[in-house]
C-alpha cells in the first residue's frame, strides 16, 4: 500500500524504524473500533473481529501509522493534552483515506462545498470521543482550535492523497526531495 510505504519510510527516516512483528498486533476489540495506536508501547493495534476488508485495513493502518508518525517527529502528550490529540486526529482524518468522496458516499453522507473538511472534523471529534472522556464540546473546541494548522500540515505526504494514485504519486515525491535539495 503507498499510503503505509510512504509512512514507514517517513518514520524510518525520522528515526523510528518500524518492525512488523513488534509494532503490529491484531487483537479483539470491543464495540465498533477499528485500530488503535497505543503511545506508551509505540504500538499498532488493528482489530481483527472489526476489520473486514483488506481496503478498510488499509485505511485502518495508514490512519494509525499517521499517529505514530506524529509519535515519532513531534513531543505529541497523549493524555494530557486534547488539542495534540485533536491535532493528530485531524491529520489521519486528512491524510488516510477516511473522507475520500467514495467512502462518504459508502456512509450515504454527500455535499460537494467543503465536504472533506466538515468529514475531518466530524471524523476528528469522533476519534477524539472514542479514545477520552472527554465531553462534545471540549472535543469540538480541541479540533476548532488547531483545525487551520494541523488540516495544512501535509507531512509527510506533501499533498492530500485522494487515491492511491496521489499517494503513489506523494511516495515517488518523497523518495526525490533529498534529490532536488542536494542539487540546489
Amino acid at each position: 500500500d503507498p499510503y503505509a510505504q510512504l509512512l514507514l519510510e517517513a518514520m524510518k527516516q525520522s528515526g523510528c524504524t518500524v518492525f512488523n512483528d513488534r509494532h503490529f498486533s491484531c487483537e479483539n476489540c470491543d464495540g465498533c473500533v477499528s485500530g488503535g495506536f497505543d503511545s506508551a508501547t509505540s504500538q499498532i493495534v488493528l482489530c481483527q473481529n472489526n476489520i473486514r476488508q483488506q481496503s478498510h485495513m488499509n485505511r485502518v493502518v495508514t490512519h494509525e501509522l499517521i499517529h505514530a508518525f506524529d509519535h515519532c517527529r513531534a513531543h505529541v502528550d497523549w493524555f494530557k493534552n486534547v488539542k495534540h490529540l485533536a491535532c493528530s486526529e485531524i491529520r489521519a482524518a486528512n491524510l488516510s483515506g477516511d473522507c475520500t468522496l467514495m467512502n462518504e458516499m459508502a456512509r450515504f453522507k454527500f455535499g460537494l462545498k467543503g465536504h472533506h473538511q466538515t468529514c475531518v472534523r466530524d471524523r476528528a471529534v469522533r476519534s477524539i470521543l472514542a479514545v477520552r472522556k472527554v465531553s462534545k464540546e471540549t472535543a469540538e473546541k480541541a479540533v476548532d482550535e488547531v483545525f487551520d494548522a494541523c488540516f495544512n500540515d501535509l507531512e509527510p505526504f506533501g499533498r492530500i492523497p485522494h487515491s492511491k494514485t496521489d499517494a503513489k504519486r506523494a511516495y515517488r515525491d518523497f523518495q526525490n526531495r533529498d534529490h532536488y535539495n542536494a542539487n540546489l
